[in-house]
């Protein structure tokens, strides 16, 4: 008889460890935006460790995309269940967040070491290891999803959709073309199930809780909050509710996060730019901007309190909404017609990475032939030498700050 759920056994201890360590230097890495870090994820959680075959990871891909919030987090908690359950997706969240969410907090309180990263040369080798991971992720991924004209047409027309439609709705659109396409031309094959997801499944009493808390924690802050007046209920409404209804999360998040800090008096507009600015230059997921708002935020809860709060209450509605849908994800997805359906989302997700590979991880790191040759040797030593991340990671921050004073000397003397 196998043990509880909820009972940690020494080897899963071992593995939340693992969770947590690896996810933290995903989020110390991890540049390029949303669509991005999927390139990231993909190459160490599926390719170096394993812990997902392929066919999984690009479901809980598709599923990620079709919810609310950040993508790239609610399938770094998804993966990280996978590995030591709901424990693991925690620890997930918390490696992959904590290193912008602490650098958002500390510029918050006014350190100056992160006032102006992009004069940083390190930051932009980072950036620059981006354009390798992300170029790696398409070209490993669109091998495995669009093997044949009709997938690779699909993925290409994806990508041209989204570059002419850099936004959320943008790439829904694609993704939902992209279902159509699948499940209406598509061959539904009668093929063996799809390989399950490693960690147990979340049962349908605790997805049925999840959205039910989901809204309830959507309708009573903010009533209370009109009604007793009181200014943490209604930041913590305001940002579970900006979680809560926005679509493809990143830079869509902006104008809902200054409807909710800026207009209310929670905090200025030269400050929430500022922040805004700071948080373009920092891994992880942007996201974690609420932590700079929450600890700048003129509130009874402010300083590192009030960042962490504000965190919490971005990410928390679509968590529960990650856990309302897994159970129900996982019978849908071994329907054949549903498997056909994933065959056109899968591709059109290998289009939405292609464009993030230009923008805006290319455009963004790429600024000189230089920049371009670095991106190369990352690419080399990643894909043929199969160096570790880390120390790809070192050379690109040391080899951007090397070409920063080949640049000074050569061009200002």
């Amino acid at each position: 008889m196998t043990a509880p759920n909820n009972t940690l056994s020494r080897p899963r201890l071992a593995h939340l460890l693992e969770v947590l360590l690896v996810f933290l230097r995903l989020g110390f890495v991890s540049f390029g935006g949303p669509i991005a870090h999927i390139g990231y994820f993909r190459s160490e959680i599926v390719e170096r460790r394993k812990w997902v075959p392929p066919e999984t990871f690009v479901d809980l891909v598709a599923l990620c995309q079709f919810l609310p919030g950040p993508a790239s987090s609610e399938l770094g908690v998804a993966l990280g269940m996978t590995r030591a359950g709901y424990l693991g997706g925690l620890a997930a969240w918390i490696g992959f967040t904590a290193p912008s969410a602490l650098a958002m907090i500390a510029f918050a309180y006014g350190i100056g070491l992160v006032a102006h990263p992009e004069t940083m040369a390190f930051l932009h080798g980072l950036k620059i290891l981006a354009v390798a991971v992300v170029a790696q992720a398409v070209w490993a991924m669109a091998k495995n999803l669009c093997p044949d004209r009709e997938r690779a047409t699909l993925a290409v027309g994806a990508a041209i959709l989204v570059l002419a439609f850099p936004s959320a709705q943008g790439q829904i659109a694609a993704i939902l073309i992209g279902a159509y396409l699948g499940w209406r031309y598509l061959p539904a094959e009668a093929k063996p199930e799809p390989a399950p997801l490693p960690a147990p499944l979340v049962s349908r009493p605790v997805a049925t809780g999840a959205f039910v808390l989901f809204v309830l924690l959507l309708v009573l802050p903010s009533f209370a909050a009109s009604v007793t007046g009181d200014r943490t209920t209604l930041l913590f409404a305001n940002f579970y509710r900006t979680g809560a209804l926005v679509f493809g999360g990143g830079h869509v998040v902006l104008p809902l996060l200054q409807e909710a800090v800026v207009q209310t008096g929670f905090v200025g507009k030269e400050a929430f730019l500022s922040g805004y600015g700071a948080a373009q230059a920092v891994p992880g997921p942007l996201f974690s901007f609420a932590a700079f708002l929450g600890a700048a935020a003129d509130a009874p809860l402010s300083g590192w309190r009030g960042g962490l709060f504000c965190l919490v209450a971005i990410y928390l509605p679509s968590f529960l909404l990650l856990l309302a849908a897994l159970p129900f994800w996982e019978k849908l997805r071994r329907e054949p017609q549903a498997q056909a359906t994933l065959k056109g989302v899968n591709a059109a997700v290998v289009g939405l990475l292609a464009a993030a590979l230009y923008a805006p991880v290319f455009t963004t790191a790429v600024r000189t032939p230089g920049d371009f040759g670095l991106a190369l040797i990352c690419w080399l030593l990643l894909e043929i030498w199969r160096a570790p991340p880390v120390a790809v990671a070192l050379f690109a921050a040391l080899a951007a700050e090397a070409l920063g004073l080949l640049r000074y000397f050569f061009l200002i003397g």
